[in-house]
């Protein structure tokens, strides 16, 4: 629940991609408890998946760490994933970009791991999972991500005059220009409305977000996710 376990698969691979000591408190966690069918359906009528995305970077600012839902481009390579196939996608400086792909759930993966393992040990084997002692492992500096990227928002509006321009004047103010937007057809007294921001950094959206509520035309609370390209 709440994406804890890929959190600590990220905290993991981090550590050994990294040199730097495990710190799965460092991770900023955000489940798929908010995502809904609307939102499965209504980002992949835009092109989109929705994947529990968990992305490392170590920076001058220290190691940013996050294990979230995300948007990707449908035709991408994470796109296209399907059932219990994962990847991981490593960047270099001079290599460029990794793509590893294969199972990771099931009971072939699964068995041939553990015999793996096992035939490591009757050999003798003895590599340090970090490629060094756990204990030679540096602590790094924990931080936010500050890296700019687009969003989807998804509101649920009061259905009177006016209402889409109250929300488009607090992204405004809080340094967000609209991409795209949406409205469906709708029944009910709120309409729902699809907005994808230009890039933006999750702090300017956070601060829009905690003022969206004094517009009062918010039937429900909006659901944010960040677009990746990856």
């Amino acid at each position: 629940m709440g994406g804890i376990d890929a959190g600590h698969k990220l905290a993991l691979l981090s550590s050994i991609a990294y040199g730097t000591a495990v710190n799965f408190e460092g991770v900023e966690l955000e489940g798929i408890g908010q995502i809904s069918i609307n939102d499965i359906e209504q980002a992949a009528d835009m092109g989109f998946r929705i994947k529990l995305l968990g992305v490392s970077q170590f920076t001058d600012r220290g190691l940013e760490q996050r294990m979230t839902p995300c948007l990707v481009p449908a035709q991408s390579p994470l796109g296209q994933l399907e059932g219990g196939t994962n990847m991981v996608v490593l960047e270099g400086d001079n290599v460029g970009q990794i793509v590893l792909r294969g199972a990771g759930a099931g009971e072939g993966p699964t068995a041939s791991a553990v015999l793996s393992d096992i035939c490591d040990l009757a050999r003798g084997t003895r590599i340090s999972t970090f490629g060094q002692p756990a204990k030679s492992l540096r602590r790094a500096q924990t931080t936010q991500s500050v890296t700019p990227a687009p969003f989807y928002l998804r509101l649920q509006l009061l259905d009177k005059p006016g209402a889409l321009a109250r929300v488009a004047a607090i992204l405004a103010d809080s340094g967000i220009s609209i991409d795209r937007m949406r409205q469906y057809g709708h029944s009910e007294e709120t309409a729902p409305v699809l907005i994808v921001t230009h890039k933006t950094s999750r702090q300017a959206l956070n601060k829009a977000l905690a003022e969206l509520p004094s517009t009062d035309v918010l039937a429900a609370q909006p659901v944010a996710l960040r677009i990746e390209t990856v």
